[in-house]
C-alpha cells in the first residue's frame, strides 16, 4: 500500500512511496496532524543522487519494524532538498548548532510547531561504537517528547533563535573601497590552500570550486599573476584527466574522495557540470588549450544526451549508485576491456590506467595517466566501442525534475560554450531552453516563476513551489548571457524587468541583501539571508553582479551602488575565506577595476561578433549596436551602418573608436 508520496512528482519522493513508513510531503496537512495528536515531527531530506539517502531507506525505511515505530510516536515527512532548499537551509543549520556537522541525509525532529529539537545525519540500524541505532534514538526522542516536554520546547525556541540569527557580520561603509591589494589578498589567501601538485584546494575530499578557478583566471587576466593561471589550468587539467571526469561519455562527478580525483562520488549534478563547462570556457578564451575544447565539447554532448528533455530543458542529476553499488555503471575490468578491444587493450590500458589489479576495488576506474591522451582518431574509435558495451548495462536512475534556477545555470553555461568555441547548437540551446523556463515555469499571482517542474504521461505537466532567490538571480544572469552572445537587447529588458521585480519582493528591511525567499510565503518558520558561496553561487552574490551589469548597461547608479555596497558589507569576511566566496570575488574584480563598457557598432558581421566573444575578457557589458531603435545608454550615437567599429569606454571616459579587434584587445590592459 503506498503511503502520501505516491501523489508527488519528485522522483526522491517517488522513492520511498511505496516504504511502511506513513510518509507525508511537507505541507499543511502533516502539522496539522502533529498538532492534533501532539506528536513531534520527523523530517528527514535528501535527494535521489545521495548515495547514503538510498542505504538509510534499505537499512530502516523499508523495515516493517522500523517504520512501526516511526509511525507510532512521530509525524513522518519526506522532503526533496532540491525542491525545498528553503525549508533545507533551516533545519541544515539547526543540525549544525546540534552536532557540529551536516550532511544528507538530514533527520530532523521538530516540535509540531515545525520548530527543530533535535537532529542528525545517517543513522545505522544497529548499535555502533559512538554511534546510536536509529531504532534506539527514535525511541529516545519520543520518551523524551513526552517526559521532558518543557526542556524539548525550550531546546526547540533556543534553535529556532539561533536559526533567525544566522547571518554574517556586516562592516558596510557608505562609500565602499575596493583596491588591488584586496585583489592579492583574496588570491594569497586561495593560494594557501592550493594543491600545486594535484589541482584542485585542500584535503580529501576535493570539489571542483569552480567558482575559485574562475576567480584566479580572472585575477590572472587583470593583474598578470601567472601563479593564478597556473594553479586555475592546474586544477581543470587534473579533474579533465582524472576519473572525477567521465573518461567515456563526458560530464563530472560530484566530487573526488581522494587527493588525486581518482575515486569520484560517481552522482552526476546539472549544476556541477554547468559552472564547470563555464570555468572550461573561460580558460579556453584564455589560454586556447585544446584540453579545454575538448571536455567542454564532451561534457555538453553528455549533457545533450543525458540530461537534456525531449522540450528543450534540463534534468537535475543521475543516481551515484546502479544495481545498489555505487559506481557500478561507470568501471571496468581488464578482461571487459579485452572483450571489447581486442589486441588494442595493452594499448588502452596503457593510456586510461587499466590493469587487472585494478585502481578502485578491483575494478578500474578510468584516468589519463601522466596527461597524454591517444591520438584522436583511435580516442574516438575506442570510446565509441565501449560507450557501446557500456549502453547495454543497467544505467543510473535520472532524477527527471526541472529545477528553474540550475536550468539558468546550464543556459548560461551554454552561452559561455558558443562564445568559447562557436558552435551554433550550444547557442540554440541556451535559447530553447529559456524560451522552455518562460513557457512552462512562469508562475502567476504574487509568484513570478516557480522553482520546479515536472512532467509525465500519469500526472500531467505540475510546477511547484515558488522561485527562491537563487532561482531568479540565475535567471538574470542568463538573461545577461544570452543578450551578449545573440545581441538581442530583449533578453537584458527582461533582466531589468525582473531585477526590479526582485528588489521589490525579496529586499531584507533595513539591509542591503536579499532574502533566500518571497516576503509573502508563509510556510516557512524563518526567512533566511544566505551569502556563503557554496556548490552553487549564493542568490546575493549573483545578484550584487547583475546589479553592477545592469546599472551599468541603463545607467542605473542605485543599482550600481547598490552593488558596491552589499560586496562592502562582507567584504572583511570575504579576505579572510575566500574559499566560501568564490563568486563575490569575481565581483570585487569587477568594482575594483571598474567594467568595460564595449560596443560593436556599424556593418558588423556575425564573424565580428563571434570574434570578440572568443576573447577572454571577463566583468565587461557587451553589447551590438542594431538598426533597430535602442534606449538603451551606451548604444546612443553609435552608428548602426557604414565601417565596423569598436566603441570602449570605462568610467566615464570612452577611448576613440578602433575598426580591428587587435586594436582592442591591446585597449584592454589593467596591470
Amino acid at each position: 500500500m503506498p503511503n502520501r508520496l505516491i501523489n508527488e512528482t519528485s522522483p526522491y519522493l517517488l522513492q520511498h512511496a511505496h516504504n511502511p513508513v506513513e510518509w507525508f510531503p511537507w505541507g499543511d496537512e502533516a502539522i496539522a496532524k502533529a498538532r492534533e495528536e501532539d506528536k513531534p515531527i520527523l523530517v528527514s531530506i535528501g535527494y535521489s543522487a545521495c548515495h547514503w539517502c538510498h542505504v538509510m531507506e534499505r537499512e530502516s525505511f523499508e523495515d516493517a519494524e522500523t517504520a512501526a515505530l516511526m509511525n507510532r510516536h512521530f509525524i513522518n515527512i519526506k522532503i526533496d532538498r532540491e525542491e525545498r532548499p528553503d525549508l533545507d537551509h533551516i533545519y541544515m543549520d539547526a543540525v549544525q548548532a546540534i552536532a557540529g556537522n551536516g550532511g544528507w541525509p538530514l533527520n530532523v525532529f521538530l516540535t509540531p510547531e515545525a520548530r527543530p529539537f533535535y537532529g542528525g545525519t545517517y543513522y545505522p540500524p544497529v548499535d555502533l561504537p559512538g554511534r546510536i541505532s536509529w531504532k534506539n534514538l527514535l525511541l529516545n526522542i519520543s520518551r523524551a517528547f513526552r517526559e521532558k516536554r518543557e526542556e524539548i520546547e525550550g531546546q526547540a525556541a533556543n534553535l529556532t533563535n539561533h536559526v533567525a540569527s544566522q547571518r554574517f557580520e556586516t562592516t558596510g561603509h557608505p562609500d565602499p573601497v575596493f583596491t588591488r591589494e584586496d585583489l592579492q589578498k583574496i588570491a594569497d589567501g586561495l593560494m594557501l590552500t592550493a594543491d600545486r601538485v594535484e589541482g584542485g584546494f585542500g584535503a580529501a575530499p576535493k570539489f571542483p570550486q569552480s567558482l575559485t578557478i574562475r576567480f584566479l583566471l580572472q585575477h590572472h587576466f587583470y593583474s598578470g599573476d601567472r601563479s593564478a593561471l597556473d594553479q586555475a589550468c592546474l586544477s581543470l587539467d587534473k579533474m579533465i584527466q582524472g576519473g572525477i571526469y567521465d573518461q567515456i561519455g563526458g560530464g563530472f562527478a560530484r566530487y573526488a574522495t581522494d587527493r588525486e580525483w581518482l575515486v569520484p562520488h560517481f552522482e552526476k549534478m546539472l549544476y556541477d557540470n554547468a559552472l564547470l563547462i563555464s570555468a572550461m570556457s573561460e580558460a579556453f578564451q584564455m589560454t586556447g588549450r585544446p584540453l579545454y575544447a575538448k571536455a567542454i565539447a564532451e561534457t555538453m554532448d553528455f549533457i545533450k544526451r543525458e540530461l537534456m528533455s525531449p522540450e528543450g530543458s534540463f534534468y537535475s542529476a543521475l543516481d551515484a549508485d546502479s544495481e545498489g553499488e555505487e559506481g557500478k555503471f561507470y568501471i571496468w575490468t581488464q578482461k571487459e576491456i579485452v572483450d571489447v578491444l581486442g589486441v588494442e587493450s595493452d594499448s588502452f590500458s596503457a593510456y586510461y590506467d587499466v590493469s587487472e589489479k585494478g585502481n578502485w576495488e578491483g575494478s578500474n576506474i578510468l584516468r589519463v595517466k601522466d596527461g597524454v591522451y591517444p591520438p584522436p582518431e583511435k580516442e574516438k574509435e575506442w570510446k565509441d566501442k565501449l560507450m557501446g558495451r557500456r549502453s547495454g548495462r543497467i544505467r543510473p536512475r535520472l532524477d527527471d525534475k526541472i529545477l528553474l534556477g540550475w536550468n539558468a545555470l546550464m543556459i548560461s553555461a551554454s552561452a559561455k560554450a558558443f562564445a568559447a568555441l562557436g558552435t551554433e547548437e550550444y547557442r540554440q540551446m541556451a535559447i530553447d531552453a529559456m524560451e522552455f523556463l518562460e513557457r512552462e515555469m512562469r508562475g502567476n499571482g504574487i509568484f513570478h516563476f516557480y522553482h520546479n517542474y515536472s512532467s509525465s504521461p500519469e500526472k500531467g505537466k505540475k510546477v511547484a513551489n515558488p522561485g527562491y532567490l537563487d532561482d531568479y538571480a540565475f535567471m538574470i544572469e542568463a538573461y545577461i548571457q544570452l543578450q551578449e552572445v545573440t545581441g538581442n537587447g530583449a533578453w537584458l529588458e527582461k533582466a531589468e524587468a525582473l531585477t526590479e521585480w526582485v528588489i521589490e519582493h525579496f529586499s531584507e528591511e533595513g539591509g542591503g541583501y536579499f532574502m533566500y525567499t518571497h516576503r509573502d510565503q508563509d510556510d516557512v518558520i524563518v526567512r533566511k539571508t544566505e551569502t556563503y558561496d557554496g556548490a552553487t553561487p549564493s542568490g546575493n552574490s549573483v545578484m550584487a553582479a547583475n546589479l553592477l551589469y545592469l546599472g551599468t548597461v541603463f545607467g542605473n547608479n542605485e543599482w550600481k551602488s547598490l552593488a558596491a555596497r552589499s560586496v562592502s558589507g562582507i567584504k572583511e569576511v570575504i579576505l579572510r575565506y575566500p574559499g566560501s566566496f568564490g563568486y563575490w570575488a569575481t565581483v570585487i574584480n569587477g568594482l575594483t577595476y571598474s567594467l568595460y563598457e564595449i560596443v560593436l557598432a556599424g556593418s558588423f558581421s556575425a564573424e565580428n561578433h563571434l570574434d570578440f566573444l572568443k576573447k577572454g575578457v571577463p566583468n565587461r557589458v557587451f553589447q551590438l549596436a542594431s538598426a533597430t531603435p535602442s534606449d538603451f545608454p551606451l548604444l546612443r550615437n553609435k552608428p548602426v551602418l557604414g565601417k565596423t567599429r569598436y566603441y570602449l569606454c570605462r568610467d566615464f571616459v570612452c577611448q576613440q573608436p578602433v575598426t580591428e579587434l587587435d586594436e582592442l584587445m591591446g585597449l584592454l590592459k589593467y596591470s
